[in-house]
């Protein structure tokens, strides 16, 4: 049995989203992420050209941690519709860094039968460091008989 949709009736401010640890970041994954979203950029996959620059290794993008963030929302809000959603990146993303992310509702209003929950989010590296930050407002239904 699929695990029940998010409604309305049953979210309340300050609710915490479960954390979600991720596996730490390794080069494997950073070849995938440049083929799956077609960005070669060198200082993500090549270790002379980002040592060149003065780098001390290849830098992760800070999509991928925004990604990451992503999944803690679409995995949470099951079947709630991703209305708005912005992010800021506070710091680099390096091989080995291990991010937790992490999210609270901050809002949720209902007005005209459509129902949003805001949520803030946020990822931290293993030394507890904020990388990103962002906001997602949802759209949900109010509850299984409204949809």
């Amino acid at each position: 049995m699929p695990p029940r949709k998010l409604y309305f009736e049953n979210v309340r401010v300050g609710d915490e989203l479960p954390a979600m640890a991720k596996s730490p970041i390794d080069r494997v994954q950073l070849a995938r992420y440049a083929a799956a979203t077609n960005d070669y950029n060198p200082l993500n996959i090549d270790e002379l050209q980002a040592k060149a620059i003065g780098m001390p290794s290849v830098v992760s993008p800070s999509t991928l941690g925004l990604g990451f963030l992503g999944q803690l929302v679409t995995d949470w809000a099951r079947g709630g519709q991703v209305k708005k959603a912005s992010a800021r990146f506070t710091r680099m993303l390096w091989p080995g860094d291990t991010l937790v992310c992490k999210g609270r509702v901050s809002d949720r209003w209902g007005e005209g039968g459509k129902y949003h929950v805001e949520l803030d989010v946020w990822a931290e590296n293993q030394k507890g460091e904020l990388v990103v930050r962002g906001n997602v407002t949802l759209k949900v239904f109010y509850s299984f008989e409204d949809e």
